[in-house]
Formats: structure tokens, C-alpha cells, sequence
């Protein structure tokens, strides 16, 4: 009985396989317009994209990102900075990437620049904090998109968002649980409208990775932060052993991070070259094995996974 089930699986997983192996031909002259390059998956893809001979118009947040970018590629990969919360500039690299592109349009659009920061209980933070990761992770992206939209659709090309698997399965407070499960909606909107104009959208799920973002010093100098800044009253509410324990989660947090950051930028090149992209992507063995698992469980024992080693306040109920 379980013989003939076994058979009709391995063809199914051999079917997926040889249908996602097949790659597009002929992509030298493909231009894709990648954000956030000055280092990180963005850095690293540029790079990759680049050796396979494609046009790469790679936007940095800084002249040094870009300076040294520019030393590590070809003279074919063309470098600018952009700042992806100045509606000016998204506009003006809009219309550099067009002046580029002329009639052929844009194959790809890849949406990478993001902020991690700022990981600490939602009730230590103000509006101020959220925002300025929602303009960065969330609001700047959408202005990307928008203002490029017009040039994919022109090529019939490919949409790739780097959300997070934090974008699934909602691990901390702060701004970018929130900025990314709002790219997911927001993928998950334009892949549908774009459906029809032969346009594909991916989103990559990425894991822990280490990267600039994943710098443990930056996360634990915000979280002293915004524990010295806290009124006295919700200080006595956590207590000083809930604040240690969250330095501690914290740089556990950040330092069980793979170094293999090719395994993003290689979902990333997937969905730019194959004949039949994945919708999503999810890079990295804790996204595969738990993070994802985790999102599909119900609410009562996803909690408890995650609240079972969280921090407790002092005022706690149990």
C-alpha cells in the first residue's frame, strides 16, 4: 500500500525539481535594479548577477558602498545613490533607470534595502521608532515600486521583495515584524494585479543570517537605549532582571546567524532567472524548519513556543 504513495510522491518531488531547474536563456541583456547594495544580500547579488553578465543598476544608501562596489564588478555593473525614504530621490533614480532602459524595459526589480533595528517590547517604543522603520522597510519600498512598475511591466519581467521570516511568524516588538508583514501583503496584492501583464512576483524569506543588520553591538546599544529612556512607572513594571533577560534573548537572537548569505542572493538570482519561479522562498534552516512550520500552527501553541522562554516582568500574573 505505502509502496505505490512513496512512487507517486518521488514523482511529484522529481517533477518540482526538473520544473524549477529550468532556467531562462539568452538574459545578458537584462538590466535588474537592485536596492540596498552597499552591503548584505544586495551586495553580495549585484555581484553574482553581475558575473553572469547581466546589467546590473545597483542603488546604495552611501558613496563608500558604492565606491567599493564598483571596484569589485565589471565596468557593465552602474552604481547610485538612492535613499529610499526621499520620495525625490526614489523619483529621480526612476527616471535614471528609464534614460537606461529605453524601450526594453526593466527584467528586474529587486527590493532589498531594509532597517533591522530597534528590536525591543512595543510599550518602550514611540510612534517615532516605528516609523522609522515602516518608511524604510515598508513605505520606501512601495515608492520604489511604483515608480518602477511601469518599466517591468514594459519587459514582462520579475519583482523580488526580501521580507523575513519574521514577515510569518511575529518574534519580537518594534517596527519590522509589522514593516514586513506588510511587504508580504503588499507582494501578495501586485503579484495578483500583475498576474495578467506576465509580470512575477517573489518574496524571499530569509532566516537568521549574518550580516550588518545582524550586528549584535547596534541591537544591544538600541535596547540600553530605550531601557534608560523609559518612564519610571514602566520600568517598575518589567523590572531590572526582564530587561537583563532581554539583553541575553537578544544576543542569542543575533549570533545564531548562518554565514551562508549566498543562500538568499541564490533564491534571489531563482527568481529573476527561472523559467518558473517559486512565489516564496524562505533561505536558512531555522525558516525552513521552524519559523514557517510555526506560522501554520494554532495561535494557542505558537504562543506558547514563543512565550515559554520569553522574558517575564515583574508584575507578571504567573
Amino acid at each position: 500500500m505505502w509502496l505505490p504513495l512513496l512512487a507517486v510522491l518521488g514523482l511529484i518531488l522529481l517533477y518540482r525539481w526538473y520544473r524549477q531547474s529550468q532556467i531562462l536563456t539568452n538574459l545578458t541583456n537584462k538590466y535588474v535594479f537592485i536596492t540596498g547594495c552597499d552591503s548584505g544580500f544586495g551586495n553580495l547579488l549585484a555581484k553574482q548577477l553581475d558575473k553572469r553578465g547581466m546589467k546590473v543598476l545597483a542603488v546604495c544608501l552611501t558613496e563608500t558602498g558604492a565606491e567599493k562596489l564598483k571596484k569589485e564588478t565589471s565596468s557593465i555593473l552602474q552604481t547610485r545613490i538612492l535613499d529610499i525614504t526621499d520620495s525625490k530621490s526614489v523619483c529621480s533614480a526612476a527616471k535614471w533607470v528609464s534614460t537606461i532602459v529605453g524601450s526594453e524595459g526593466l527584467w528586474g526589480l529587486v527590493n532589498n534595502a531594509g532597517c533591522g533595528v530597534n528590536f525591543a517590547p512595543n510599550e518602550w517604543q514611540t510612534k517615532e521608532d516605528f516609523s522609522m522603520i515602516l518608511n524604510v522597510n515598508l513605505l520606501g519600498t512601495i515608492d520604489v515600486t511604483v515608480n518602477l512598475l511601469h518599466l517591468v511591466r514594459k519587459a514582462r519581467g520579475r519583482i523580488v521583495y526580501t521580507s523575513s521570516a519574521m514577515g510569518r511568524l511575529a518574534l519580537t516588538g518594534g517596527g519590522y515584524c509589522p514593516s514586513k508583514y506588510g511587504v508580504e501583503a503588499f507582494a501578495d496584492s501586485l503579484r495578483r494585479e500583475m498576474r495578467a501583464f506576465g509580470v512575477k512576483v517573489a518574496i524571499i524569506e530569509p532566516g537568521a543570517f549574518k550580516t550588518p543588520m545582524t550586528a549584535w553591538e547596534t541591537h544591544k546599544n538600541n535596547l540600553i537605549q530605550f531601557w534608560e529612556n523609559l518612564p519610571a512607572h514602566i520600568k517598575e513594571s518589567y523590572g531590572d532582571d526582564y530587561y537583563k533577560q532581554s539583553i541575553l534573548a537578544l544576543e542569542g537572537l543575533t549570533q545564531a546567524t548562518s554565514p551562508r548569505t549566498y543562500e538568499v542572493s541564490d533564491c534571489m538570482e531563482h527568481a529573476l532567472t527561472a523559467v518558473h519561479p517559486w512565489t516564496r522562498y524562505s533561505p536558512g534552516l531555522d525558516s525552513k524548519l521552524y519559523f514557517l512550520p510555526v506560522s501554520y500552527f494554532p495561535t494557542a501553541i505558537s504562543d506558547y513556543l514563543l512565550c515559554r522562554s520569553a522574558p517575564k516582568p515583574v508584575q507578571s500574573i504567573s
